[in-house]
């Protein structure tokens, strides 16, 4: 995290550092999960984290500078819809391919272990609406390259981006470009 970090998100490392389990080998051998589920568990962790992922939608003055917030399948709905209230924001999934039910924009990626797809309504980001990505680790930066493809193919322009986590040793960074990373810890 850089300097100049808020109390919010010092409070939200501090409870990321102290509930994040490491899982070795798994999905596969040689690579350890990240599980965030002892912070969604614990009220007063999952409180801090939302807390100051919500900030990075907010003006250094405290005024909402997004209209909606943007939610990657699927750790990324668990954090984004209750950053979405804390903003008083709509709240957009963005999904595996045929789980949404009407029409939508598609963009392909390469992540970690596999190529997929991501999906959102067509309909979901109005144009010039200000979108806030969120999700819970910034590893090769396809998943939040995909979501900002997909907000501005509605009309819409992508804010930031602001993830629990960011595993430093992958290209994540460097595949978002110039957008935005408030990243909680570093890993």
């Amino acid at each position: 995290m850089a300097s100049g970090a808020t109390h919010a998100q010092d409070v939200a490392r501090e409870a990321l550092e102290r509930l994040v389990v490491d899982v070795p080998d798994f999905p596969e051998p040689g690579v350890v999960f990240k599980d965030i589920t002892p912070v969604l568990a614990d009220h007063t962790g999952f409180t801090a984290v939302v807390r100051a992922l919500a900030d990075v939608g907010r003006a250094a003055d405290g005024t909402v500078v997004v209209d909606k917030v943007v939610g990657m399948e699927a750790r990324g709905f668990i954090l984004g819809a209750p950053v979405a209230l804390a903003l008083g924001t709509g709240f957009v999934p963005v999904r595996k391919p045929g789980k949404l039910p009407r029409e939508t924009h598609r963009v392909s990626y390469d992540l970690e272990y596999a190529s997929t797809s991501l999906e959102m309504h067509r309909d979901a980001i109005a144009p010039g609406d200000r979108v806030l990505l969120v999700d819970d680790v910034l590893a090769t930066g396809g998943t939040a390259r995909a979501a900002h493809e997909l907000v501005e193919s509605c009309g819409g322009t992508v804010t930031g981006l602001a993830v629990l986590m960011e595993l430093s040793f992958l290209p994540g960074r460097a595949t978002v470009g110039d957008l935005p990373v408030t990243s909680l810890l570093a890993v």
